[in-house]
């Protein structure tokens, strides 16, 4: 088995029932609304000092151009030493360069934070690249540590090091197990696996799928979120599969690497001919497939795929009725959040609870975890324009181009 998920037997789907979802191995997400009434951990920063000049900001507070965080720019100046950030790869997904990197150094340039104080790497899929950026940025005189892990045991190690030198640490989007870190901002990944699951069951039925077989893949193992997005997909997906409506065929391994999922794909469609409809857990890996399905002549909108990312490839397959939708999780709000919660914990400050909005539980160290999470959404044509088009993050004329343009037209967006 290849992840918590599994271990739990959340893959005998042939008789799962949603009460068999249990989160005793999981990590349980608060939804966003929800104020966190645990206790710090260890490596949480010292009790708050006063905030006369510091606002209450909440996530919803937050736009695509930061400018609610100038409210905190009277924190620079209180703030000592560095912010170091360290984003995982290029290939789990395109949004840690197109992104994630951009838009924290424009959060952070809205908030007042110097730019010599901060910097923003790429460890580039590399386990030592990332634990050697990590003790340079300590070693350069970095206060607040934010790492997106490669995996858990690599986070885990790197947090080590800062907690012995005082560092507050920052999870970025995934959660380290075994960590030591102070707070976790991220999306609500059960959420984002339950939009993605719910979404493949409403395409089922608007592309007249009959008797669907489907494949459920998965990110890498080694991902924590790829647990979590399992654990909600599989919630969505459990009832159709118990009443026998949909037939559970195959549950390969898992990985980020869109070659690697292709394989996997490649693999089990050809010892089970009667796949019909994969949930496939990104943009990227779905990518992949999809260029596999239409060698093979698979006609638009016959096929069910699923993603995440809203990735610009992933949404042009939607456009061309290749997938049916993806997980957009507006970037700017994890990045801004985090580039706020950073500044309050640079000046010493405990954040206010309007920030952090939730709490989740590391299985593995046993501890609850402040935490920021913000909501997903699920796009389709019906509503790109007012998500992805409307935050910028992707253009019209990007998304139109080409072979796509009659798509937009008919979707009401024009490049």
């Amino acid at each position: 088995m290849s992840s918590l998920a599994k271990t739990a037997g959340l893959r005998k789907r042939a008789g799962l029932t949603t009460a068999g979802l249990s989160t005793a191995l999981l990590i349980a997400a608060c939804s966003p609304g929800t104020s966190s009434t645990s206790a710090p951990t260890a490596a949480s920063p010292a009790p708050a000092i006063s905030s006369a000049r510091a606002p209450s900001l909440t996530v919803s507070d937050i736009g695509p151009t930061f400018s609610a965080l100038k409210a905190l720019a009277p924190l620079a100046p209180e703030g000592k030493g560095n912010v170091a950030v360290i984003l995982p790869d290029t290939t789990s997904s395109t949004r840690w360069l197109e992104f994630d990197a951009p838009y924290l150094k424009a959060a952070f340039a809205a908030a007042g934070l110097p730019s010599a104080n901060l910097t923003v790497q790429d460890a580039l899929g590399s386990d030592a690249t990332q634990v050697s950026m990590a003790q340079s940025a300590i070693a350069k005189g970095a206060t607040v540590l934010i790492i997106c892990p490669l995996d858990s045991g690599t986070g885990a190690h790197i947090e080590q090091l800062a907690k012995a030198a005082g560092v507050t640490v920052i999870d970025y989007d995934r959660l380290t197990l075994g960590g030591t870190r102070g707070y976790y901002v991220s999306f609500d990944n059960v959420k984002v696996g339950t939009v993605m699951g719910h979404g493949l069951v409403s395409c089922m039925t608007d592309w007249s799928v009959k008797e669907p077989n489907v494949i459920v893949m998965e990110g890498a193992p080694t991902d924590n979120n790829a647990t979590l997005f399992a654990q909600g997909y599989d919630s969505a997906l459990a009832p159709f599969f118990a009443s026998g409506k949909y037939k559970f065929v195959s549950d390969p391994p898992g990985s980020w690497d869109p070659a690697q999922a292709l394989s996997e794909f490649k693999e089990e469609s050809g010892a089970h001919k009667s796949i019909n409809a994969a949930l496939t857990p990104n943009d990227a890996n779905a990518a992949a497939i999809i260029v596999y399905l239409q060698q093979q002549g698979v006609k638009p909108r016959t096929f069910p795929t699923t993603g995440q990312d809203a990735s610009l490839a992933g949404l042009q397959n939607i456009l061309a009725g290749y997938q049916c939708g993806t997980v957009y999780k507006p970037i700017y709000l994890e990045a801004g959040a985090t580039a706020a919660l950073a500044m309050y914990l640079r000046a010493g400050r405990t954040p206010p609870p309007s920030l952090v909005n939730g709490s989740v539980t590391d299985v593995v160290a046993q501890v609850p975890v402040p935490s920021i999470l913000a909501n997903p959404e699920w796009v389709t044509t019906t509503n790109m324009n007012d998500t992805v088009i409307k935050d910028n993050f992707v253009t019209p004329s990007e998304l139109c181009a080409g072979q796509h343009t009659t798509a937009c037209r008919a979707a009401g967006i024009s490049g």
